[in-house]
């Protein structure tokens, strides 16, 4: 596993999980914001960036959690606050659940139960995954190609995009830094035993929860956050304006915001 950091070591960790096409550095913005009062751990999750791929494509969330269970227990982490989003949003609701006495608070990014079973948002990501090209002619191509799956996402997340999710082969074509074949199999046609039902885990939450969904996103109902928010004392939840599925790179300033008044109420109450 790939692991980053920024902040002082002895400071209140975050561990920072990013989504289906993403990679730990898709957090700088955040980190650069909190590296100064906080520790922050992010990591490219198997198959993604600079960490391994797995040959059985296994990508499923038992996988995952077993990687952040690996991950915070091989660093020896205290109490820490755990930020997901999308599929990592999945993997954090579940440790929340598993192991509420490792969190100090569970921060998820626009997802929700049933957010990748159902709806425009679900059905967007099996068409891209099924028209994604596994390789492009040019950087330029490449480029083309973000731009048109992110329209929202600013000039230097998207070069961020190109540099941290591609690379140059051997034969000078731009290819995936990630499994696209294995992680697109797996999402396509999972096998049903091994996904997830979100509902009976967020019911079940203990920890501090704050659910920060975009206004414009495709993929994190409304009406599903305001019945959990409804149905369990522990978790809020903000809307960001203007913002789509990607709520950190379509707003990162107001993201840490919301990320920075979380964290003050969560240590303080634990202080």
């Amino acid at each position: 596993m790939r692991v980053r950091e920024w902040g002082p070591p002895d400071a209140v960790p975050i561990v920072l999980l990013h989504g289906l096409r993403g990679y730990s550095g898709t957090w700088r913005r955040l980190a650069s914001a909190l590296s100064s009062d906080f520790r922050l751990i992010a990591y490219d999750q198997r198959g993604r960036g600079e960490s391994a791929w797995d040959p059985g494509c296994n990508y499923y969330t038992d996988a995952y959690l077993a990687d952040l269970e690996a991950v915070v227990d091989s660093l020896a982490l205290p109490r820490f606050v755990l930020v997901g989003h999308s599929m990592g949003g999945t993997t954090s609701y579940v440790y929340a659940a598993k192991h509420p006495q490792r969190l100090l608070g569970l921060i998820i990014e626009d997802i929700a139960p049933g957010s990748s079973a159902a709806g425009a948002g679900a059905s967007r990501i099996l068409r891209e995954m099924a028209s994604l090209p596994l390789s492009f002619k040019s950087w330029d191509e490449a480029r083309a190609y973000w731009r048109k799956a992110r329209p929202s996402v600013g000039v230097d997340a998207l070069e961020e995009r190109l540099a941290e999710s591609l690379r140059e082969g051997a034969d000078g074509t731009i290819q995936w830094r990630y499994d696209a074949a294995g992680i697109s199999r797996t999402r396509m046609a999972p096998d049903p035993a091994r996904v997830v039902d979100l509902w009976p885990v967020v019911e079940s939450l203990s920890v501090p929860t704050l659910v920060i969904r975009g206004e414009r996103t495709d993929f994190c109902a409304a009406d599903t956050v305001a019945r959990m928010v409804s149905g369990n004392p522990h978790i809020d939840a903000v809307t960001v304006a203007g913002a789509t599925h990607y709520v950190h790179d379509d707003a990162p300033e107001v993201f840490a915001g919301h990320v920075s008044g979380f964290l003050a109420r969560v240590v303080t109450a634990a202080s």
